[in-house]
């Protein structure tokens, strides 16, 4: 993580740990979905001691992902009882503000810092305005009320969340742990808070950043509003690791705020995962069931083929795809992506041109205009990216 490295996508569990089938599955999903690593809940003694269970069961399946525990108030506790499954956890995210009290706090972080560093795990170090250390929170509220010009409420709010942060992160490396081992988080609800705080913290330090914006919400205000905040940051530089903490809906499969991070790198440019579908909103001009349907179906082609495709044809994530619904600026998005067909508006002729890296390949006629993009598709595909198995099979 970090520096060069790809900035990965990390989910989280909703399920109780301890319910061994509910959670492989749930982490199978999002592991399908391209979540790079999963985060689960350690709350208790049952949770912990599925742990070993769960990993192992995992690895036989064939998904190698890192398996991250989560704790909070007695993380201390079952990382000394559990020594199995403290081994086979990637990392600890440990919550600065939920460790304990007073003298406590310091001996508490400290045994899960030493055992971290016992068996060479990571440590991310995850402050969140909602759970932030209150003992430092009310000297820093107190200090600054002697100031002669007291800073507002809210600066005081940023600059305790850093300071929790790297005050933690040096204890941590003061204990052994290196540097290479510690990620730093500093979570808001609040869009502009959030920026703010993350813009300070990357100021004041080099180490790992993990990038959220801690109870987003659901549906399109949650991905809206994360999506918001990282993309600032993201654009910054800022950030070595992610997660898009959606609200999910009823009956809903969690892996959407996977789907999320990943069209949000992808469209940032700063990462590919699958070809990408440019296509227009429709208006009065497009015959809008038409291309709608059609893009809807090519979007749905390219995820069934992706899993084959990733083998067959490396690169192919970068291939973009346009499907466009009129005369207006369907042949111009089309001639701009490496692929791209043009459906006719209402008023317009019943021709589909389709595009090649940039000039007119073949105008479409008919019914099964679908299957006959389908067929130039996947010829393109296998001129553009050749086969990987081909050559395998060659050689």
């Amino acid at each position: 993580m970090g520096s060069e490295h790809p900035i990965l996508v990390q989910s989280m569990t909703n399920t109780p740990t301890a319910d061994i089938p509910a959670t492989l599955q749930q982490i199978k999903e999002l592991a399908e979905a391209g979540s790079e690593l999963v985060r689960i809940t350690l709350n208790d003694f049952e949770a912990m001691a599925a742990v070993p269970s769960l990993v192992k069961s995992l690895k036989k399946s064939g998904y190698t992902i890192p398996i991250i525990g989560d704790f909070h108030y007695n993380g201390h506790i079952l990382l000394q009882k559990y020594p199995e499954a403290a081994e086979l956890l990637e990392k600890y995210r440990i919550n600065p503000g939920n460790v304990g009290k007073g003298r406590s706090r310091e001996d508490n972080f400290a045994i899960m810092v030493k055992i971290a560093q016992k068996n060479n795990k990571t440590v991310r170090i995850g402050v969140n305005w909602g759970s932030l250390d209150q003992d430092l929170f009310t000297l820093m509220m107190t200090q600054n009320a002697k100031r002669k010009s007291p800073k507002n409420f809210k600066e005081v709010v940023y600059d305790a969340m850093v300071k929790s942060a790297l005050d933690n992160a040096a204890y941590a490396q003061e204990l052994g742990l290196s540097k290479q081992k510690i990620v730093l988080s500093v979570k808001m609800s609040d869009v502009q808070d959030m920026i703010c705080v993350y813009q300070r913290l990357a100021k004041k330090c080099d180490y790992v950043l993990h990038l959220g914006l801690t109870e987003a919400g659901g549906s399109t205000k949650g991905i809206a509003a994360s999506s918001a905040a990282l993309a600032v940051l993201l654009q910054q530089g800022i950030g070595d690791t992610l997660r898009i903490s959606l609200t999910p809906e009823p009956g809903m499969n969690r892996d959407l705020e996977v789907k999320t991070c990943k069209v949000l790198l992808q469209s940032m440019g700063l990462r590919y995962f699958m070809p990408m579908v440019t296509s227009c909103p429709g208006c009065g001009r497009t015959n809008s069931h038409k291309f709608i349907h059609l893009a809807k179906e090519i979007t749905g082609y390219i995820e069934h083929k992706m899993p084959s495709w990733k083998t067959e044809h490396p690169g192919i994530e970068h291939l973009s795809i346009a499907v466009m619904g009129c005369v207006v600026n369907g042949p111009g998005e089309s001639k701009y992506a490496d692929i791209g067909i043009s459906l006719p508006g209402s008023s317009e002729k019943p021709a589909v041109p389709v595009y090649q890296d940039g000039q007119l390949f073949k105008t479409l006629k008919g019914e099964d205009i679908k299957s006959q993009f389908i067929e130039i598709l996947e010829s393109y595909i296998e001129k553009k990216y050749g086969s990987s198995l081909k050559g395998r099979k060659e050689r």
